[in-house]
């Protein structure tokens, strides 16, 4: 071996022990990688409006639908089941949240949008039970299950007002979806970035404690703050561009969108979920292996439909944004939302094999999508142009996780 290559095995052998130290998912960190030359591609190719403030504003608030939904897909798929249903079911929603704010309920009162949003919550909880039960209890493939209600829902959605557009929303409601006043203003934004960055010290030193305490190897010192510099860049990187981005004719900046807050929330929720609860141990032991989690007493059919009741949660939810951010319900809303929903849990991590994935990769995966669509309407493509490309990218992203989890074999 030369000299050369010693040093070059040498340096990976470094790079490698690194990596291994910081305990970080190699795949994930791999996506991020993807995602940056993604990023600088496209900001070349458009450019450089793709990186502006304005076009990274409107991409987060974009990908907050996506990335709310993917987040429960995750747990779908890890189960081995898939639900085709999203996109509609979000439709369907969001038309009889519109529906019932601007035809029954009066428009201007306090209670309106409050009681529109329990109706549409309630709604989700109801067909995810629907589609839970008939998947979990009748052994009815859930590809079939939620390919019946990605018919049956967009064809409801059509009903709610026979096809007619309904709006204005609630004003207070419109604030939801991250319009104008959307947001919470760049002091608030600066004052939420310090406090996360504040918590994720905190919780950094509290697991290097209790490694300490416990006898557990831990990351070099050294290691600990070169990670913990980088989120903290990223998490003031995130707030100076949502702060860059001014209100029209004005100097002030918006801040952090509405929708995003709530993406926030709803990761933080379903990452706690799926990692310290019973629940979210008996998805990843269903999804390894339903038989043997069935014999030890895991009651397969119950936890497998409150998958589908929190997917149906986390669809009005996503529907609730989507109808205030374009203070109307239509028709279309939700179309082909369930390909980039799908898309986004599996390019993030999440194997169709069933009992892997993670809730921070879907997002990554939902970001990555979404930038790929948000790019090609900047570039003029049309609707049909990125259907194909979007199609292309989902026979990419299960190539890969075939081959990925084949490589662990």
């Amino acid at each position: 071996m030369t000299d050369t290559n010693l040093n070059t095995h040498k340096q990976e052998s470094a790079l490698t022990r690194i990596i291994r130290a910081s305990e970080v998912d190699t795949r994930m960190l791999g996506m991020i990688v993807v995602l940056v030359v993604i990023w600088v591609g496209l900001n070349i190719a458009t450019g450089g409006i793709f990186l502006s403030a304005r076009n990274l504003y409107n991409l987060a608030v974009q990908t907050s639908v996506v990335g709310i939904m993917a987040t429960g897909m995750v747990l779908v798929i890890v189960a081995r089941h898939i639900d085709l249903s999203v996109g509609s079911v979000m439709g369907f929603i969001g038309m009889v949240i519109a529906w019932l704010q601007v035809d029954i309920f009066p428009l201007n009162a306090g209670w309106n949008w409050p009681l529109s949003i329990a109706c549409g919550a309630t709604l989700g909880i109801l067909i995810g039970i629907f589609q839970g039960w008939f998947t979990a209890y009748r052994g009815i493939p859930a590809f079939v299950v939620t390919l019946g209600g990605m018919l049956a829902f967009r064809g409801g959605a059509f009903l709610v007002t026979d096809g007619r557009t309904v709006a204005p929303m609630n004003k207070t409601y419109q604030l939801l979806g991250g319009g104008i006043d959307g947001s919470i203003g760049t002091t608030w934004s600066m004052i939420l970035g310090i406090i996360a960055i504040l918590v994720i010290a905190l919780g950094m030193y509290r697991s290097h404690a209790s490694r300490v305490k416990h006898g557990f190897p831990t990351k070099p010192i050294w290691l600990q703050l070169v990670m913990f510099a980088v989120i903290a860049a990223v998490i003031f990187g995130f707030v100076y561009i949502m702060n860059s981005y001014n209100k029209p004719r004005s100097d002030i900046g918006r801040g952090i969108p509405v929708p995003v807050l709530i993406l926030i929330a709803v990761v933080i929720v379903m990452t706690l979920l799926s990692r310290i609860t019973k629940f979210g141990r008996y998805v990843y032991a269903i999804g390894a292996n339903p038989e043997a989690a069935e014999l030890s007493g895991i009651d397969v059919k119950k936890v497998t439909t409150f998958i589908f009741v929190i997917m149906g949660i986390l669809c009005a939810i996503a529907a609730v944004i989507t109808t205030a951010r374009l203070n109307a319900g239509t028709n279309s809303m939700g179309d082909s939302s369930e390909l980039l929903v799908i898309a986004a849990a599996i390019i993030g991590g999440t194997s169709l094999a069933g009992g892997s994935g993670s809730i921070p990769g879907a997002i990554l995966g939902a970001v990555i999508m979404q930038s790929i669509e948000n790019a090609m309407i900047l570039l003029g493509a049309g609707s049909g142009e990125r259907m194909v490309v979007m199609g292309l990218v989902l026979i990419v992203a299960v190539w890969f996780d075939t081959a990925y989890q084949n490589s662990k074999k």
